[in-house]
């Protein structure tokens, strides 16, 4: 106990002390609620497996959200809980970006890990399978769409490691729900705009929002059914991130680039770029327009070739696959709005509990004290983004897994502990 005030008398100040410092009793007895956490499942994409970096490798799969979460609940009657693991001579996985310094101007220096890759022998594309049993179902790349297609294995790498010859052609939505689990949460549909926006709108289509709503509501009416030969069970869905709000589209901005194109030899006075939109002519970039953060590795602006220097002369601007233009932003934005309003009704009809993870993370994205460690999505020094400026880092998937434990809580009445995020690392430096 520490006393603001100087008594004289020793026994007034004892007295007192007693009194003061009469023990007070406030914890929470850790308790399941309504719900039943004796085999949970985690059923998602790159998010769910723990993605980091630009790949998929053991120490990412070690600091998963779902991973976090099952420990926690170990506290109110959870199982065991596994994830499909690469094993510790192949333990780089499909190999990842790591920082490796910065040059002269601030900008990072990354390499990509080559080593200790988890490829089968004579293939750059499949990895050695993995045996055993599965609790964390997160599989790199998969859409909403895909999770009903019979062959998927064959298209996706991350998922045909976790098959076998004779399971193969198993959907998604039948492999995970083939045995029985109690409780389950869901984090599916950002690739079904995820790959439109990284592409500048120059790629991969949005899915249709009638048939997201469609596939959304098969899905989790699968799932609720508790797996084959469950008895039902209750779970946690959550929204999708405005991916315009990353660190993949708020790092390299028209400001940025037109300060540092200034301030390189001969480049002074210059104060338009120019860019090619998803439809129409060339014009000059606007502050509503977002470049990738893959811009500048890629290319480099006001290098000159027959037709101008590059993004600098409307003749030879900078490739839609470089910038998400406002009209895309717009696009983006409103299916982003559909497919959560989509997740939203479907949890209120099933009864779920529901974790705004696009609140959440625009929250923290914006700067937040979180036990004395600053987080926000400014990329490497922000601790929420990962090398690729999508997926999180350790420190991100905890700040994620409470999210979730805190939605459960409050939805089943149970009382899991949250993970302590101080514990897991930002991106990592040399």
């Amino acid at each position: 106990m520490n006393s603001k005030y100087f008594y004289k008398s020793a026994l007034a100040l004892a007295v007192l002390g007693l009194a003061a410092c009469k023990p007070s009793v406030n914890t929470t007895v850790p308790s399941k609620g309504t719900a039943d956490f004796t085999r949970y499942i985690a059923v998602g994409n790159s998010l769910t497996s723990g993605f980091a970096d630009g790949g998929l490798y053991l120490d990412g799969q070690k600091n998963c959200f779902p991973g976090m979460i099952a420990e926690q609940m170990k506290t109110v009657g959870g199982g065991s809980f596994t994830t499909p693991f690469f094993a510790d001579n192949q333990a780089n996985g499909s190999g990842y970006l790591k920082l490796t310094g910065f040059n002269a101007n601030g900008t990072p220096q990354t390499t990509k890990e080559t080593s200790n890759l988890a490829y089968r022998p004579g293939s750059t594309t499949f990895f050695t399978r993995y045996s055993g049993d599965i609790n964390n179902y997160g599989v790199p790349g998969i859409k909403l769409i895909h999770s009903t297609i019979a062959g998927y294995g064959t298209l996706n790498p991350y998922y045909e490691r976790m098959l076998t010859d004779a399971t193969l052609t198993t959907p998604y939505l039948n492999f995970v729900t083939s045995k029985p689990f109690t409780f389950f949460s869901m984090w599916l549909g950002n690739n079904d705009i995820l790959g439109y926006a990284t592409s500048g709108g120059a790629g991969d289509t949005p899915t249709d929002k009638a048939l997201f709503t469609q596939v959304y509501n098969l899905v989790v009416s699968q799932l609720v059914k508790g797996g084959t030969g469950g008895n039902g069970a209750k779970g946690v869905v959550a929204t999708i991130p405005d991916v315009t709000a990353t660190a993949f589209f708020r790092t390299v901005t028209l400001k940025s680039i037109l300060a540092a194109v200034n301030a390189s030899p001969g480049g002074a006075g210059v104060t338009d770029l120019y860019i090619k939109p998803g439809t129409g002519a060339a014009r000059k970039a606007t502050a509503e327009d977002l470049f990738t953060l893959t811009l500048l590795s890629d290319r480099t602006i006001g290098k000159p070739d027959a037709t101008g220097p590059y993004g600098l002369a409307p003749t030879n601007p900078i490739e839609n696959q470089y910038v998400l233009d406002k009209d895309e932003v717009a696009v983006v934005n409103d299916y982003v709005a559909s497919y959560n309003a989509t997740i939203r009704s479907v949890a209120s009809a099933y009864n779920l509990a529901l974790m705004d993870a696009n609140a959440m993370l625009k929250e923290y994205g914006a700067g937040k004290e979180v036990n004395g460690a600053l987080v926000s999505g400014a990329f490497i020094t922000g601790n929420l983004f990962s090398l690729d400026g999508i997926h999180l880092t350790p420190m991100g998937y905890a700040i994620t897994a409470n999210g979730f434990i805190n939605a459960i809580n409050a939805k089943y009445g149970s009382s899991i502990p949250i993970v302590d995020v101080t514990k897991y690392r930002g991106v990592k430096f040399p």
